[in-house]
């Protein structure tokens, strides 16, 4: 048998591209927070409990600047789709892509992000 040499090539990632990298990741934590809290809020889950409660927290610090857009009052308990929060993970992707675009824009390898 032949014996086979794999090679491995180490690659740099460029500054712009790891900070890139790191937008998408704490933007993307938050995105994933507010959709946890659709799903919660939609289940009727049940605010008693350690994790749900947890959740609505930390993701009602996210989702709290876009609660007086649609006149709403979290309701917890009682099965609801909270709009704000499907509006805040929207702004908040288009401030991700903005964010990363700007960090990138100089680099010259962009598809590594």
């Amino acid at each position: 048998m032949d014996n086979v040499q794999k090679t491995t090539e180490v690659r740099e990632v460029s500054g712009s591209v790891f900070v890139g990298r790191l937008v998408y990741y704490i933007f993307g934590f938050i995105i994933v927070l507010l959709s946890l809290r659709i799903v919660l809020l939609l289940l009727a889950a049940n605010q008693g409990n350690v994790f749900v409660d947890f959740i609505y927290w930390l993701s009602g610090i996210f989702a709290s600047p876009f609660f007086g857009i649609f006149s709403y009052t979290p309701t917890y308990g009682a099965s609801v789709f909270e709009l704000s929060s499907a509006v805040a993970i929207i702004v908040y992707a288009l401030i991700c892509w903005g964010v990363v675009s700007l960090v990138t824009l100089a680099s010259r390898n962009r598809d590594a992000v």
